[in-house]
Parts: C-alpha cells; structure tokens; sequence
C-alpha cells in the first residue's frame, strides 16, 4: 500500500508541478508575446479546459483498460505536452501544449486516485486523499521555482526535463500490479451520482476551492508584476504559500476523517471569504506578498473532505472509483476555468476587487449551507 501511495503521490507531483510552473511565467510570456489581462487568463486556463473536457473519457478510460494503463496514458501525454510547451514559439502553441496536459492530467489523476481507493480503508479515505493532495501541493510549491528557473534559464532546458521525469514515473508505473479493468457501467450511471448528496456537496467544494486558486494564481502574479516584484519574487510567494498548504492537507484528511468532515470545511470557508476580499488591497508588493502566504493555504482546506464525500457517494451508487473521481476533476477544472480565464476577463473589465468580492459571498453562502447541517457532520467513510 505505501508505495503505491508514494507512486500516485510522485504523479500528482510532477503532473501539477508542470500546471503551476505558469505562475512566475505569466508575467514573462505577457511582456514576450504582450499578452492582455485576458489571454493571460486563457493560457493560464487552458489545462483546466483540458482538465474538463478529458474527464468523462478519463474516468471510462480507467474503467475500461484499467487504473495502471490510464495512468500510463495520461503521463504519455504529459511527456510529450511539456517537452511541445518548452519549445513553442506562440502563444498558440502554448496555449495547446498546456491543454493536452491538461486531458493527460485528468487521466494520471482519475485513474491514479482510483487505483488508491481501491485499495484504501474505507476508514482512511479522506487521509489518503489529503496525502496525495499533499504532493500536488507540493508540485504547486515546485512549480513557481520550475516557472522560475525556465524565465533564468531556458524553457526549452527546464520543460524537457519535466518530460524526462515522466518518462522514470513511466518506468516505476510499470513495476506495480494494477487491479483488473472493471468495464464498469455506462455513462448513464453518473445520473444517480448527481442526485447524491455528498457527491453533489464535494463536487461544489471542490469547484469552489478551484476557484479561489484558479482567480489567486491569474491576478495576484500579474498584481504583483505591476507593482514591481520580480519573477523569483512572485515564484517565492507561491512557493512558501505552498508549503504551507502542503503541510497541513494530510492533517485535515486525518482530522475529517475521524471527527467529520463540517469543521475543515467550515474553517476553511470562513477564513477564505476574510482573506480573499484583502487580496485587490495592497500597494506594495510586500504586503501582497504576505496576504497570499495567508490566504492561500486556506483556499485548498476543504479539498480532502471533497475527495472523500465524493468517493464514499460514488461507492453508495455502485460507481467505479475512476468515474468518481472523473467527477472530481470535472469540478475542479470547471472552477480553474472559471477562475482563471472568467476571473482575469472581468478584472479586465472591472477591476480586481471584483471577481475577489464574488468569491468572498460565494464562500460567506457555503459557509452558511454547511452551518444549517447541524452541529455535526459525520466522516464521509460514514455517509455510504
């Protein structure tokens, strides 16, 4: 079991240190190609799409050849995704490199989660969950120091190596006895998904928070680039930021997992909705700084007790954990979408305090949703 955890925890790491590796570089391609606000968000953007519209396939995909073989497919294409995105000469190029790893993405991470639940406690859903998110946190961590080194370095330099990692996770995936395809059930299955409430309440979670991240990771590094941060600046924000949220997400999975899922999430959408409306504030890229090692933590806290009341509703319903957790990436890269290219447009054409505002009573109105639960919400291994 743990090296299968350390496997699907060293995928999501490599696979989100890629996504995030944007973050510093955004600045660098707007001024390289003069990018608007918008297509910024749009290149920001475009593994999310990616993300979305390759996650029906992905989960089917998993069901159909098998957890260990999407996993290999989904790295193929992150391989050949971030080697195609170091040497792109347009931002059309990059803007399609990042949407194939974002379709390779959604099948690493449906069909690697699924394979970890198939073999996880039900009693130890939401931890195992919060472990793997841990490293995609950790790749978020990395990723603004990749972004940084390719804006030092050379992209073409950087990016190839990221392809050379995913051909060693290739390699280390091919030592690991995958479970049997399941074939599973066809796509008329995911409507009793929709009509479970845990599912549909992780679902909302999970968007949520994608969006919080999503609208942060677009406009706080082009916030600071305006008033005057550097790329390794904006990197460091992002990186400690990361770390941070890093630490704390096996923490909260353990935590849900034995106390209930309400409190973290409570925690976490009170603490957004407070933070998130100082983001548009600052004048002085210190203080941003340190407003987004604050905030940024909290934006993610509901995201293992997400995973965990998705996966137990799927089972409840008789859906294949690869669907399950196909309906995880759909929330998540909707609200990336969203957030990143939705978020950047309006900014544009108001200004920032207004899409943070938006997020702020979105989180004021959950937060209130999950108050009206009652005292107590049980651990999602308990709602199937």
């Amino acid at each position: 079991m743990r090296r299968l955890v350390v496997l699907v925890a060293a995928i999501v790491l490599v696979d989100t240190m890629f996504y995030a590796a944007v973050v510093p570089l955004l600045p660098y391609y707007s001024h390289h190609f003069d990018l608007s606000k918008s297509a910024a968000g749009l290149l920001a953007a475009s593994y999310a799409a990616g993300t979305l519209i390759g996650s029906i396939p992905a989960g089917w995909l998993a069901a159909r050849i098998g957890p260990r073989n999407a996993v290999l497919a989904g790295l193929s294409m992150m391989i050949v995704s971030s080697v195609a995105f170091g040497f792109a000469q347009s931002i059309v190029a990059l803007d399609v490199a990042r949407f194939v790893q974002g379709v390779g993405g959604a099948a690493s991470w449906a069909a690697g989660l699924a394979w970890l639940m198939a073999r996880a406690p039900a009693n130890r859903r939401a931890e195992l969950i919060g472990t793997a998110l841990a490293a995609a946190i950790a790749g978020g961590l990395l990723g603004p120091v990749l972004g940084t080194a390719a804006t030092q370095t050379s992209p073409k330099l950087v990016f190839s190596m990221v392809g050379l990692l995913g051909l060693v996770l290739c390699a280390w995936t091919l030592t690991e006895k995958g479970p049997a395809p399941s074939h599973g059930e066809g796509f008329a299955a995911f409507r009793p998904a929709f009509r479970n409430g845990p599912v549909r309440a992780g679902m909302w979670l999970t968007t949520l928070g994608a969006l919080l991240f999503g609208t942060l990771g677009v406009l706080a590094p082009l916030r600071m680039d305006h008033l005057g941060a550097s790329s390794v600046a904006i990197g460091a924000a992002f990186l400690v930021s990361a770390g941070c949220a890093a630490a704390s997400s096996p923490i909260v999975g353990r935590f849900s997992d034995r106390r209930g899922w309400r409190e973290p999430v409570l925690l976490g959408l009170c603490a957004s909705a407070f933070w998130v409306i100082l983001l548009p504030i600052p004048e002085s890229p210190a203080l941003l700084f340190l407003l987004i090692v604050i905030a940024d933590p909290f934006f993610g806290l509901s995201y293992p007790s997400a995973g965990a009341l998705i996966s137990s509703g799927a089972e409840h319903v008789g859906l294949a954990q690869g669907y399950a957790f196909a309906l995880f990436n759909i929330a998540w890269a909707s609200g990336q979408v969203i957030g990143e290219a939705g978020s950047a447009g309006l900014a544009q054409a108001t200004s920032d305090a207004v899409p943070y505002a938006l997020l702020c009573a979105l989180c004021v109105a959950t937060a209130m949703a999950v108050h009206r639960r009652g005292p107590r919400a049980a651990p999602a291994s308990q709602l199937s």
